[in-house]
């Protein structure tokens, strides 16, 4: 069967449909406000390759390095004529255009976009990675399925897998053909905040047809409200000069400009933005995750186009002066009223400030300017350097890569290129408005990702008369504490930027990410590959980390994955299906239950030790009581792992591993770590992503930090170290809590170390200053 219909689709057809038809088919279900449609399933695209006998030719001409430019762009367009180029057989043709047919009669004007296997990863985000075409009738509907098919190896797609690890050859994809919403609204709304997981729904809306918003074609109106009272926190009304909207002679998608009355008007009104808050709660509630949902409004009726997982929570973005909840360079504006400009020139009082925007990815950099107008331009960005661009289109990833910044005219905080540029760790500016006509190539400027300012020369402290030869994110001047501050840290290649934070060490490294970068179960990997290869997998993750820290301290904890997650990966059909996985198979609960998977773990630790990383820590997450450590120590001593020389420790995430902390420091133990965020969940039995109940979640609430302060108190009493890894660690109530009961660390995200660190001296001076007096 070529083709599947929403209506019939669940999440368990995710091999068959892709992310994005698996959550259309799961919104179908859960009775939102779906377009009707159908998805050509991932094996109709496979059966194509194999059945022309393009196969083998396609996966030969993607073998490539990518860090060869001309070699990556000779691959991508040989791997997309193949495809273009070739027939479709007759028995797929013809029941695609009977779907069609049955769509309003036939007279459907549908939209034709690309769902692949691997997109939406829990981990990674390959939003825009492949094509959406927009108004598409009959005469074109085979000629826009089979592009869709070629943009799986755009320059982009090859570059982005590659890099997050993933094999050209088991990546398929789908195609979902929805009935059009000829939209006079659209946009994108976070249902919490992309970056800190606050309770803020984030939306940004122009007039029109989303894919404006989307690819970064216009700067947007965005909304700030607090999910929680309903209130609206922020909102900056953008001058939108372009809007995307359905030809009525041709049928086609065009761009035209926006009538002088609309430009600077406000899109959404109060009761609009109303529907939207309550449709991300649905959302959110439904999937249990803050979700990326793009939508449209038709006739006064709301729809929800897409909705995937937001996959940059990992990251606090650290509140600055004059930007608003972190959310970039937002002017606060009460009731709705329209900020006074949405991007521009600099504030009076900026002397080297030469214009503003939008601050899309956190940091401050330096480096030469790089004017990009055409794709081909991209050869001449190098390392260090800084794009600018009219709009950072996903095409641009493989130079962002190399970039030290990004600069933009047009775009938002949710355009997909801005999404991924965060997920890079790339500071990146949007909606500039000139950055590309006020700037020349080769001109020395520093960009602050927070600010969302662009200035004059180097002002990070280098001489901007030398050449750049390699600039990366300056570190703060670290505050003397005796709380240690250190930082979390998600994926490997954020490792130079984590240690430029000035902290005092890795408090959570978390090893799951390595692994499911694979797109593969450690089964099937080792399956696929050997044992020897998914050890390497994990020493090569974690000794980037620990070379970037080292001597500092880098504490590891092993796989915490839960089954939903490993579900979605290759060799995954065979897990559990749990009502709730994270009360389920995951954590230490698995690795005890399958000791010969473990044991690859272990060893990857023990020749990360031979190695001489002294410095590499061992965490045991989800641990219950005594007996889960002694299992686990002996676990260890059986692989060579000496539990006297190392240091080891546990993650307290539940009321009986903090109740049972005593006997587990008798276990040998050297720290504890708080999970808060699980910690929170299960002592007041809150689920935090559920909205009906999310406003009860409260990690300050007195049982939590009743159990925090009598574990702290007996660690100490026992010699072990104490330390907080979890969300609450950037929460400056928290941390008062915390050095007053004595913790011996506090680790956060990246870009809340530095707060944290002030944060930490103020409540230390205090504390002498108390005594003293």
């Amino acid at each position: 069967m070529a083709l599947l219909w929403l209506d019939d689709v669940t999440a368990e057809d995710f091999d068959s449909v892709g992310g994005k038809g698996a959550s259309l088919g799961e919104l179908t279900s859960a009775g939102l406000p779906v377009p009707p449609g159908f998805v050509v399933t991932a094996e109709t695209y496979r059966s194509f390759i194999e059945e022309t006998g393009i196969d083998e030719e396609l996966f030969e001409a993607v073998d490539v390095s990518v860090d060869d430019s001309q070699a990556l762009a000779r691959a991508a367009e040989r791997a997309q004529e193949l495809i273009q180029e070739t027939e479709m057989p007759d028995s797929i043709r013809e029941e695609i255009l009977a779907a069609y047919d049955s769509v309003e009669d036939g007279e459907a004007s549908v939209a034709v976009r690309s769902s692949a296997t691997a997109e939406d990863l829990p981990d990674a985000s390959f939003a825009g990675q492949q094509e959406t075409f927009l108004n598409v009738t009959r005469s074109d509907l085979l000629d826009k399925v089979r592009d869709c098919w070629a943009s799986l190896f755009t320059q982009r797609a090859i570059y982005y897998r590659q890099e997050q690890g993933f094999s050209h050859d088991v990546v398929n994809i789908a195609v979902v053909v929805q009935l059009m919403v000829d939209a006079e609204k659209s946009g994108v709304m976070f249902t919490s905040h992309p970056t800190t997981g606050a309770p803020q729904a984030i939306i940004e809306s122009a007039w029109g047809l989303g894919e404006a918003v989307v690819s970064g074609a216009v700067s947007p109106d965005k909304y700030v409200l607090d999910r929680e009272t309903g209130q609206l926190r922020d909102a900056t009304v953008a001058t939108k000069k372009v809007m995307h909207v359905r030809d009525e002679e041709t049928g086609e998608t065009i761009e035209r400009p926006v009538p002088e009355d609309k430009r600077d008007e406000q899109v959404l009104s109060e009761e609009e933005l109303d529907r939207l808050v309550g449709l991300g709660d649905e959302i959110e509630s439904y999937y249990g995750d803050p979700q990326d949902v793009e939508w449209a409004i038709a006739d006064g009726e709301l729809y929800v186009l897409q909705s995937r997982p937001i996959t940059t929570i990992d990251e606090d973005a650290e509140e600055v002066e004059g930007a608003s909840n972190g959310v970039g360079d937002v002017a606060g504006v009460a009731d709705g009223g329209a900020a006074a400009d949405s991007g521009g020139g600099g504030s009076a009082g900026d002397g080297n400030v030469v214009f503003s925007g939008i601050g899309a990815s956190p940091g401050r950099v330096s480096g030469p300017a790089r004017i990009v107008r055409k794709l081909d331009h991209l050869d001449k960005v190098e390392e260090g350097d800084v794009i600018v661009a009219e709009m950072t289109t996903p095409d641009m990833v493989p130079a962002m890569k190399r970039a030290t910044g990004i600069v933009t005219d047009e775009g938002g905080m949710t355009s997909h290129a801005a999404i991924v540029s965060r997920e890079l760790g790339v500071p990146a500016i949007v909606g500039t408005e000139q950055g590309s006509e006020t700037l020349h190539d080769g001109q020395v400027v520093t960009i602050d990702g927070d600010k969302g300012t662009v200035e004059q020369g180097d002002a990070t402290g280098g001489d901007e008369r030398e050449p750049v030869e390699e600039v990366r994110p300056q570190a703060p001047v670290k505050p003397m504490t005796a709380t240690e501050v250190k930082v979390n840290v998600s994926i490997p290649d954020a490792a130079e930027r984590a240690a430029a934070t000035g902290a005092d060490g890795v408090g959570l490294l978390r090893m799951e990410h390595m692994i499911l970068s694979t797109n593969k179960t450690p089964e099937r990997y080792i399956a696929d590959h050997s044992a020897d290869e998914y050890v390497s997998e994990i020493v090569d993750g974690v000794r980037g980390v620990a070379e970037a820290f080292y001597p500092r301290p880098v504490r590891v904890r092993t796989l915490d994955a839960p089954t939903d997650e490993f579900r979605q990966l290759e060799g995954g059909a065979d897990e559990p299906a749990e009502h709730n996985p994270m009360l389920g198979y995951r954590g230490i609960r698995r690795s005890l239950d399958r000791p010969d998977l473990f044991a690859h773990e272990l060893a990857a630790f023990r020749r990360l030790f031979e190695l001489g990383y002294d410095n590499v820590e061992i965490m045991f997450p989800l641990v219950n009581d005594a007996e889960d450590v002694l299992r686990a120590r002996r676990l260890m001593e059986q692989e060579g792992i000496d539990p006297d020389k190392q240091d080891w420790g546990v993650m307290i995430e539940t009321p009986a591993a903090a109740l049972g902390v005593e006997a587990m420091a008798d276990a040998g133990i050297d720290f504890v770590s708080f999970g808060t965020n699980d910690l929170t969940q299960y002592t007041l039995a809150v689920d935090r992503n559920n909205g009906r109940v999310a406003d009860r979640f409260d990690e300050l609430h007195p049982s939590v930090l009743k159990l925090i302060s009598e574990t702290i108190e007996t660690c100490r009493e026992a010699g072990v170290a104490t330390s907080i890894c979890g969300q609450a660690a950037s929460k400056p109530e928290m941390v008062d809590h915390l050095v007053n009961e004595g913790v011996t660390s506090i680790s956060a995200n990246i870009d809340a170390v530095r707060d944290v660190q002030h944060e930490v001296k103020r409540v230390e001076q205090k504390l002498l200053l108390d005594n003293v007096r």
